[in-house]
């Protein structure tokens, strides 16, 4: 794993899912071994915004500037997302989801 990786949870404020996003994030860090990668959270509140960072939706976990959980095709948007999950659709991906994608960047 790259100790340097990057990684933001985009959200819209007071994104109803904020929360789950984090702690899911900071599960999937420890449990591949970096518990000292940190990560920032970042409010876009405007169209424009959403579009500069290729925003799909909120929240957006971003890993080196990549959505590793972008549905081909989704439009930028201010709007709430819906991820896919084993368990069924869910405001965020599972730990195991996003562990194998940090690990998949790493």
């Amino acid at each position: 794993m790259k100790p340097e990786m990057k990684i933001e949870v985009l959200v819209v404020p007071d994104c109803p899912h904020q929360q789950l996003a984090e702690r899911r994030l900071r599960q999937a860090l420890d449990d591949a071994g970096m518990a000292a990668t940190g990560y920032t959270t970042r409010v876009i509140a405007e169209q424009a915004e959403a579009e500069r960072s290729g925003f799909t939706g909120s929240p957006t976990i971003l890993i080196d500037g990549r959505d590793p959980f972008a549905q081909p095709g989704a439009a930028p948007s201010l709007a709430c997302r819906i991820y896919r999950t084993p368990d069924g659709p869910a405001g965020a991906p599972g730990v195991d989801q996003i562990r194998r994608a940090i690990e998949a960047e790493g």
